[in-house]
Parts: structure tokens; C-alpha cells; sequence
């Protein structure tokens, strides 16, 4: 029997993938669940497992190939005999939320859920189907275009950025022709490269664009004594290293994190712009800002608030670990409702941040450095902690994030009075 696998449908955020790599040949007998292609998507490289068993009759693409969703790229002999019939999977799609934006995960890589049952329902069948990208649709959104009624020029009729941009030109202004941009030739002698993005490179892009033109964002910054924290930490350090965990000092102030948006919980929530809804979370799913050679990954801690601050510790070292190695799953890298940065860690001070849109704000940790402060009417050399808070203007007051950034300070330059707290 003819089995043709098509590249399985990851949804609406990830049309396409590109093929890295061939893990069997034509020839090959394969067992149902074997790993046959390794493919990169927007979020992470995965290997794509065959649902059948048999022999593999033909590789439709080289390494290095686009694959678009639906496309057949491997057929499968599951019988050895009959070659004219063909089967089609049956996809499901789950919808889940991304690192830097929303990801649609196939039934086919990840076990389904109810989320993702399929509405046959009179009113969704009399709605019109479009294929468009989530970026694409908060664009048509905000700029109030009728997404069903503009033609789309992508894959299989997807509606793209561009598109929704000419319908809305088109709207207002109906008799000029939209400017063609001129390409820049460099005929001086300039020595230049060009290097195409990567998917995830790609994704970032999109997704801080989307925040920071979704989201008004406004920046308070501060400086902690932590002279305190950094004594405490190096008292415990070397013991709990002899258990192969580096307690740094994230973990302590992910844990006064937590207590924090416990008081303040606007910054744990996402704004619902068509309802007029704040969503506020009852979970603390703290994401991670991970720099990787791929690009910003951001791993979830999941439930940050039931563990320890050394549970906290040995699951950062795992998840940033796994991130820079590419060993991340999808499920691991969404569904976080606050989200840290630490550019300390390759040396920076200060920063502006941008929220990982939906969320409603995100902490900037800066390097914590000696600098000489007045404290009791003397000057005295003391640990300083520079932090940086954005957060959405829209539903958070700038008293809210002097607050937010005062309780965590009270929480920092104490651990004690963290630990009695948290």
C-alpha cells in the first residue's frame, strides 16, 4: 500500500519548514514512530517521526528544500504490494502559545488536547476560511481591515503582511497606485555580503515588531544594594555545587519575582483587546530570555512558585542548557506569563526590554557590580543590582512599576526577609 506522508500541518504560526537533514534512505525498512527527517521550523529544529511502517519509496526533497505544509515528502510502502492506493493522515491541530508569539502544533508531533478539537458547528461552516499568519491577522485587526475580503498572494492563497498592507492602502487611497521601493545597487566598490535570516530569526523579528507597535511600552529602572544576597549566596554556593547546582543569582530573584507579581498581579496578565478584558493569571510560568547561536530562545519555568529556590536553580541550568543546544521541545517554550532577561550574564548594566508579547511586562537584569553609595550618612562599597522593568502602559500606571520595583527591592537587599516571604 502507497502511503504519502504529507509534512504535517503545525498551524497557522508555521506554514513551512526547512529540511535540515535526511535521517533515512530510499531502500530503508522504517518501524512506525521512527525519526525520518530533521526539519527547522520558526521555534525549534525537530525530527519528524513516520506514522506508518514499511519501506521508504521515495525522498521528495534534497536537504536545504522548503517544505510547505500538505506538500508529500516521503513515501512509504507499508505493504510491499499494492502501489495504488494512497492514504492521507488525519491532522489535528492544537493550539498552544509560543516563545516570541503563537505556535499551532500538529496532533502528528504532539498529543492533541480539546483545545484543538475542530469546530463543525453551522455558524463556523458559514464563516469564511482564511489562511493567514497571526501576524497578519493582529495587522488587519489593527489597522480595521476585513481580513476575508483581501486576496492573498502566499502558499495556497495564505494572506500575508504585504497583502493586508495594499488592502488598507487600497482603502484609503483608492485612486494611486502604491510606490514601487527602488532596490539599492552599491556600484562603489563596497565590499558587502548578504545573509538570508533564519526562521527563527525571522520569527523574532516579526514578534518584536508586533509588541512593540501592539504594546505601548514604558521602561522604570533601579539600583539594589544586594551586599546582602551576595554573602548569603557565597555562604551556600560551594555546597550545593558539590550536587552539581550552580545556585546563581537568578533563581533568587526569580523566587522575589513570583512574590512580587502576587501583590501586583497586573503584571502577571495579558490584555484582551477586542473583549476590553485584563486576563490575570493564576500561575506563575516564569520564561527565561535565553541567548543561543540560533537566535533569542525563551524555555519555560513552569509552576516556578511551588518550587525552592534550588529546585528553581538545577531547572534554569537544564532548560538554558538544552535551549543552547538545540534540545528543546515545543511544549517547553510556551504558555509563560512573565518573563526575565539577564543581560548581566554577558556583562551589560542597563537595557530596555521588550515585553514577549502577550505578556504585560518583563524584568531586565543588569550586572551586579561594586560601587561606592551613601548609606547611614558614610560611603561605603556595596553590591549594587541594576534592574529594568517594562510593562504595558495600557494597563499598568507608572506608581505600579515604582511599586513593583520597590517590594523587590525590600525582598533582594534581604534574603532573609525573601525566604520569610516567598
Amino acid at each position: 500500500m502507497r502511503f504519502e506522508f504529507e509534512f504535517p500541518d503545525i498551524g497557522e504560526g508555521i506554514r513551512e519548514g526547512t529540511l535540515m537533514k535526511w535521517l533515512v534512505h530510499e531502500g530503508d525498512n522504517i518501524e512506525e514512530g521512527q525519526s525520518v527527517a530533521e526539519v527547522e521550523t520558526d521555534k525549534v529544529t525537530t525530527e519528524i517521526p513516520s506514522p506508518r511502517s514499511g519501506k521508504v519509496l521515495e525522498l521528495k526533497f534534497q536537504e536545504g528544500d522548503t517544505i510547505e505544509v500538505e506538500q508529500v515528502f516521503i513515501v512509504i510502502d507499508t505493504e510491499g504490494n499494492s502501489l495504488d492506493v494512497v492514504e492521507k493522515p488525519e491532522i489535528v491541530e492544537e493550539e498552544t502559545a509560543g516563545v516570541v508569539g503563537e505556535v499551532i502544533a500538529s496532533s502528528e508531533l504532539i498529543p492533541a488536547s480539546t483545545e484543538g478539537t475542530i469546530s463543525t458547528s453551522k455558524e463556523s461552516l458559514q464563516k469564511k476560511k482564511v489562511l493567514a499568519t497571526p501576524v497578519a491577522r493582529a495587522m488587519a485587526k489593527d489597522l480595521g481591515v476585513d481580513i476575508t475580503t483581501v486576496e492573498g498572494t502566499g502558499p495556497n492563497g495564505r494572506v500575508m503582511k504585504d497583502d493586508i498592507r495594499k488592502a488598507k492602502e487600497s482603502i484609503s487611497n483608492p485612486a494611486q497606485e502604491t510606490p514601487k521601493i527602488q532596490e539599492i545597487l552599491y556600484d562603489n566598490g563596497e565590499n558587502i555580503e548578504r545573509i538570508p535570516l533564519t526562521r527563527i530569526r525571522k520569527t523574532i523579528a516579526e514578534q518584536m515588531v508586533k509588541s512593540r507597535f501592539t504594546i505601548p511600552h514604558t521602561t522604570a529602572m533601579d539600583e539594589i544594594d544586594v551586599s546582602k544576597l551576595v554573602e548569603f549566596r557565597s555562604k551556600y554556593k560551594d555546597k550545593f555545587k558539590s550536587e552539581d547546582i550552580n545556585l546563581t543569582y537568578l533563581p533568587f530573584i526569580i523566587k522575589a519575582v513570583i512574590t512580587v507579581l502576587k501583590q501586583y498581579p497586573e503584571f502577571n496578565s495579558s490584555f484582551d483587546e477586542e473583549r476590553g478584558e485584563l486576563i490575570l493569571k493564576h500561575f506563575y510560568h516564569i520564561g527565561i530570555a535565553t541567548d543561543t547561536d540560533r537566535g533569542l530562545m525563551v524555555p519555560v519555568l513552569r509552576d516556578a512558585d511551588k518550587k525552592s529556590i534550588v529546585e528553581i536553580a538545577k531547572e534554569i541550568e537544564d532548560l538554558s542548557s538544552r535551549a543552547k543546544e538545540n534540545k528543546m521541545e515545543i511544549h517547553e517554550l510556551k504558555g509563560s506569563s512573565f518573563t526575565v532577561t539577564n543581560y548581566g550574564s554577558i556583562g551589560g548594566l542597563f537595557g530596555i526590554p521588550i515585553i514577549n508579547y502577550p505578556e504585560s511586562a518583563i524584568l531586565g537584569i543588569g550586572k551586579i557590580v561594586k560601587k561606592p553609595i551613601v548609606k547611614d550618612d558614610e560611603i561605603v562599597i556595596a553590591h549594587i543590582l541594576p534592574l529594568s522593568l517594562s510593562y504595558d502602559h495600557r494597563i499598568i500606571d507608572g506608581a505600579s512599576g515604582a511599586r513593583f520595583l520597590n517590594l523587590l527591592k525590600e525582598l533582594l537587599s534581604d534574603p532573609e526577609i525573601l525566604l520569610m516571604k516567598s
